[in-house]
């Protein structure tokens, strides 16, 4: 077996924001009809959870659920717990329409926070962060990456990208986040 790591390590830097690589972090993409109360019940089962409404995020510790689509469920549960996750979902739903991939090890985790981190996402992603609230989530492009953030405290937000980009992203995030790059929108 592999050693399992990180994809950078435990990065971090400090600017006007905190950027920092999160560690490992167990994701399944669930994919089925989330209206569904058997469906409801399962996700919440293995995640802890209430299903989130659209565009939502809710997160206890390292478990939690968030809409990705309409028919689409990021699951977060701790790393080593992602393969038990996916044969419990499996398990619960057998017989119905759905997919429970476990992507944990294809994706990379950050986290940016501090008084600007709010203005370090504006300024690479099409998203208007003037009324992004804890509990939202979106799926967009970070500069030139695919990826998914959501805000889990004030000052606090988790990025999410495809591992193969993870470089490149925690690079991107440095950048907006240097000292004295501060736009004073937010």
């Amino acid at each position: 077996m592999s050693d399992v790591r990180s994809a950078l390590a435990g990065a971090s830097f400090e600017g006007i924001a905190s950027v920092k690589e999160a560690g490992l972090r167990g994701m399944i993409s669930f994919r089925g009809d989330l209206s569904a109360s058997k469906v409801k019940a399962a996700l919440k089962a293995v995640s802890g959870v209430d299903m989130p409404g659209q565009r939502g995020c809710v997160v206890n510790g390292q478990s939690g659920l968030a809409w990705m689509s309409p028919d689409e469920v990021l699951v977060m549960v701790p790393h080593d717990e992602a393969d038990g996750a996916v044969e419990k979902l499996n398990k619960a739903l057998k017989g119905q329409h759905f997919m429970a991939e476990n992507v944990s090890d294809a994706r990379a985790v950050f986290t940016v926070s501090g008084k600007h981190a709010r203005e370090v996402i504006a300024k690479l992603a099409p998203v208007d962060m003037s009324g992004f609230q804890a509990g939202e989530i979106r799926r967009t492009r970070i500069a030139q990456v695919a990826a998914a953030f959501w805000m889990h405290e004030a000052d606090a937000l988790t990025v999410v990208c495809f591992r193969s980009g993870a470089e490149y992203m925690f690079g991107t995030l440095k950048m907006a986040a240097q000292t004295g790059s501060e736009v004073g929108v937010y």
